[in-house]
């Protein structure tokens, strides 16, 4: 389904006046506006094709219909956000759950929709039909080698379907690990990880990326074997300059200091990117800034004040994803209110007064660095993400437009009420 540009322009011309208004409000105490809206718009978030369909627990699956029964129609979904926001410009596949029959179609597909292929990503963590090998008891960790051979090989597949796509970089998240006591070596499990990571690092493009994942439960509850930003960063330094290691916002131990180990991985050159989602207690992969967006901002924060550092480019220097789970909501609709939480995030922390609170932080005045940040903050932002929106092309209110267009009621009609997406 592709939404004609003159129902989004009638839709913003309705909205106008009272958007030109609040826009002047904050513009008003906003140094150099123009230069943060612009940053606003170049920003792009990458939409993971799996999670375009209802997700669903170790209990049941509700479907809420309409879903893309195939690439193509996943492809077509996310290009159906990207004309709303103008910010979720790139999709990242999963193999084999979007194993592209004919590549190049593909690929034209997406450019016909403005979507370039972010990120790809290996599938060592369940069993494929006529898999000869199960991963019951590991992947690259595993004491058969047979078992690790074969895992080494789906990556390398991985990265050949990538570079077909002109994807530049493969995530690997590994759920090795034990549930009990004394199952597993953990000094063999490593060297065994490693030596996989290995050969599937020799195999990248020179302009390829490898970006270890790392988690610390889940489906193993006594250890991972990529369990922390530890781990995953002695990964990417023994395996060389083209690994570094990727944030999950959900992958961690509950009051972890999420900002704290960005900065610290942004400060090593070892961070390579995120996948966005929010949290109650564990991975609960819930929509990004739904329950925590004061530490969505101060990771924000973190990020900005380190890449400028090392003049970084905000847009295309760091993988930034979305990695969530919609149990009860249109997944549609939560990756617009996920991609709209963090623009505002990001856009909060462009507003940081980074030198007045750096002279803070050197005079060890506690109470003036939390009021800076507190500061920024508070702004409501959101007129100027939407303003970089409506400068993109984009809907000045995206979920409002998808309602009123009726979105997911002309998706059941094409697709089918019990459609189910690829992959889940």
């Amino acid at each position: 389904m592709q939404v004609e540009k003159h129902k989004i322009d009638s839709h913003n011309s309705d909205l106008l006046a009272q958007h030109k208004r609040k826009l002047d409000f904050v513009a008003a105490d906003v140094p150099d506006v123009k230069s943060v809206i612009q940053k606003l718009k170049d920003f792009q978030v990458a939409i993971p094709s799996w999670a375009l369909g209802t997700g669903g627990t170790r209990f049941g699956r509700f479907s809420g219909g309409g879903e893309p029964r195939t690439l193509e129609e996943k492809i077509e979904d996310v290009g159906l956000l990207h004309s709303l926001n103008q910010s979720g410009g790139a999709i990242s596949l999963h193999i084999p759950w979007d194993i592209p029959e004919n590549a190049q179609a593909i690929k034209a597909l997406a450019a016909q929709h403005g979507l370039r292929f972010d990120a790809v990503n290996s599938n060592t963590f369940q069993d494929q039909k006529d898999q000869k090998h199960s991963y019951k008891f590991g992947s690259l960790q595993h004491v058969d080698k047979a078992v690790r051979k074969q895992a080494i090989e789906h990556n390398i597949e991985v990265i050949k379907h990538g570079v077909e796509l002109g994807s530049d970089s493969i995530t690997v998240w590994l759920s090795d690990g034990s549930c009990f006591p004394g199952q597993l070596n953990f000094r063999k499990a490593f060297q065994r990880t490693l030596e996989g990571l290995q050969e599937i690092y020799a195999a990248l493009p020179a302009h390829w990326k490898m970006f270890v994942e790392y988690k610390a439960f889940e489906p193993n509850f006594y250890s991972m074997t990529v369990g922390d930003w530890g781990q995953s960063l002695l990964y990417a330094n023994k395996l060389g300059p083209k690994a570094y290691t990727l944030v999950d916002l959900g992958h961690h131990l509950p009051n972890a200091n999420i900002e704290q180990i960005v900065a610290l991985l942004l400060n090593e050159g070892k961070l390579g990117g995120f996948h966005f989602n929010d949290s109650k207690y564990g991975d609960d992969d819930l929509t990004v800034g739904s329950i925590n967006p004061y530490q969505l901002f101060l990771i924000f924060n973190e990020l900005v004040e380190g890449m400028d550092a090392r003049s970084m480019n905000h847009t295309t220097d760091l993988g930034w994803m979305i990695d969530a789970s919609h149990n009860v909501k249109d997944p549609l609709e939560d990756l617009l209110q996920s991609v709209e939480a963090i623009k505002i995030a990001y856009a909060q922390a462009l507003l940081v007064d980074t030198k007045a609170l750096q002279q803070a932080q050197e005079n060890n005045d506690v109470a003036k660095a939390q009021e800076i940040l507190q500061q920024a903050y508070r702004t409501d932002v959101r007129p100027l993400v939407a303003e970089a929106r409506l400068q993109a092309g984009g809907a000045l209110q995206p979920l409002a437009f998808y309602r009123t267009a009726k979105v997911r009621e002309q998706l059941i009609k094409d697709r089918g009420q019990k459609t189910v997406a690829t992959g889940l």
